[in-house]
């Protein structure tokens, strides 16, 4: 390979890598330094398409990724939290959101490129508290974005000398659908539009191409960033298949629509740039810009008929998870503790349901490795855990009324259950990435041991359903039921705790499988002795047998 040749490809590709984790590090820094917010926001402010929208802008600027809160809309779907017409809604704002990169890019400020390399990684390095090395992760990320913009316009150089090049760019300024194409593919290797945006102003401003060139391919780095929600979904939910090809039809819809109107929007860009003196980066950045803000425009007012496109183009009826409070009435809380009581107690009766779902998923994912019990447990999972922040403090409320004795005692046995319920779930999300390392590892199991598991699953499972029934029918046999049961339980790990250990001495199994045997195990009991703290508190308040 020539040496030219060599330098040019190796400087580009080193560049990239910088650039593209300079994106990552910085938007993983805003995401910590946002913390919960960002489900929150999608989670509470996406009741209409116009606020969802604004959610999906303000979430991509915080985490730099329309492909990321693509994701996190994907849960939130498949979660029951969100419809799909809300989530097109949060695509479409995500696709704004994104735009932000090309505008910071179009500031052009390589020369504080180093110079926040090196804050970032004093931040990072010398201090301890999580949230300044959050804010150094966001200058660093900054500051490698610019320096690998730098190498990527370093090694496009001798482009400008080059006559297939210059022959390329011509045949796109001819042709607007190669230079579409160009865009598709090119941002469908490198799974980030911001990077191909970047790319496009480094030619441009270079030089190295005119802008009925550039912006075809900026069209087409639009759709080539659903390539991303596009792999993601593969395998998943229906939900988040038809998120994806949502993301698909928006962008896909907007770049005939603006390759019609090329002429057009041509001259508009031509005309802002002479009326606000526009840098050639900046140029692009507004183009791109003004392509999603338009897009959304135009397409917002049809996101019902999207959906109904969208649900015939992925077909199907989803598993969805209701994670929404059925019973917590806000209104009632200060006329009634006792009927307040009641509805949280009925969402904990939920909590209880999704608690033992969930293990029931993993019971049947440590058998046949279906990875579709995974995705259905991550949703009960995530179910569980907002179910718990919205009981929780909806009983904090009802404290603050004068409750009786019983209601003193029904409160705190709640609780307590909302807290042990959660705990299930933490265990068996345990459980299945215990499983998910056996299978990526390749470890096999005895038939002995695969029997044995399979007892302590049906046990356990036997545990928490009795525990439900417990505090639904406040029964004191079912408490004392589970008390024993969990006896057996305690028993049996010990029991085939030291068959595991028999089998590893006659080498019928690897250490490492008696590992996970092991573990898998222990974090069954440990669900079964939280059934028990539930059942102890029916018996304490009912009886007044410890």
């Amino acid at each position: 390979m020539n040496y030219d040749l060599q330098e040019m490809i190796f400087t580009f590709i080193g560049g990239l890598g910088i650039f593209l984790f300079g994106i990552k590090y910085m938007g993983d820094g805003l995401q910590k330094t946002a913390g919960d917010r960002l489900r929150y926001i999608l989670d509470k402010y996406t009741s209409n398409p116009l606020l969802g929208i604004l959610a999906g802008i303000v979430v991509t600027v915080l985490i730099q990724s329309s492909s990321g809160t693509t994701v996190i809309v994907v849960g939130l779907v498949s979660a029951g939290l969100m419809n799909l017409r809300q989530a097109i809604g949060v695509v479409m704002g995500a696709n704004i959101g994104t735009t932000i990169t090309a505008f910071i890019i179009g500031f052009n400020v390589k020369e504080a490129a180093l110079p926040a390399i090196a804050l970032g990684a004093f931040l990072i390095f010398f201090f301890n508290k999580e949230r300044i090395q959050y804010i150094g992760q966001i200058f660093f990320g900054f500051g490698a974005l610019f320096y690998g913009l730098t190498l990527m316009g370093d090694g496009m150089k001798p482009l400008q000398s080059s006559e297939w090049f210059r022959e390329l760019t011509i045949s796109m300024s001819d042709n607007p659908l190669l230079g579409v194409f160009v865009g598709t593919v090119f941002t469908f290797l490198v799974q980030s539009s911001s990077a191909t945006i970047g790319i496009l102003q480094e030619l441009y401003s270079g030089g190295m191409i005119d802008i009925k060139a550039a912006l075809p391919i900026l069209f087409g780095d639009n759709i080539g960033t659903t390539i991303t929600a596009v792999l993601a979904a593969l395998g998943a939910s229906i939900a988040a298949k038809r998120t994806a090809a949502a993301h698909v039809i928006f962008n896909i819809v907007g770049t005939i629509i603006f390759l019609v109107a090329l002429p057009l929007f041509s001259t508009f860009i031509a005309w802002i740039t002479g009326v606000l003196d526009l840098e050639p980066k900046m140029q692009i950045a507004f183009a791109h810009g003004t392509f999603n803000v338009v897009n959304t425009l135009i397409q917002c007012w049809f996101i019902a008929q999207i959906a109904w496109l969208v649900k015939k183009v992925v077909p199907g009826t989803d598993t969805t998870v209701d994670s929404k409070p059925r019973h917590l009435d806000q209104n009632i809380l200060n006329q009634s503790s006792s009927l307040a009581l009641n509805q949280a107690k009925m969402e904990v009766l939920r909590m209880g349901e999704f608690s033992k779902e969930a293990l029931g998923k993993a019971h049947r994912y440590t058998q046949s490795h279906d990875k579709k019990d995974v995705s259905d447990a991550g949703q009960i999972e995530y179910a569980i855990n907002h179910l718990n922040t919205e009981v929780t403090n909806y009983l904090v409320k009802v404290a603050a009324n004068d409750l009786s004795e019983r209601e003193s005692n029904d409160h705190s046995l709640l609780m307590h259950a909302v807290n042990d319920f959660e705990r299930i779930g933490d265990h068996v999300e345990n459980v299945i990435e215990l499983v998910d390392f056996q299978i990526v590892n390749r470890i096999e199991f005895t038939p002995k041991a695969k029997k044995e598991l399979d007892e302590m699953y049906v046990l356990t499972q036997k545990i928490v359903d009795t525990a439900i029934k417990a505090v639904e029918r406040d029964d004191v046999s079912l408490a004392r039921q589970v008390l024993e049961l969990e006896g057996k339980l305690d028993s049996l790990e010990r029991s085939f705790r030291k068959h595991h250990v028999l089998r590893v001495n006659a080498g019928e199994c690897t250490g490492q499988a008696g590992m996970i045997f092991v573990d898998l195990l222990s974090n069954l009991e440990r669900i079964g002795d939280h059934a028990v703290n539930i059942t102890d508190l029916v018996l304490e308040q009912r009886s007044g047998t410890a």
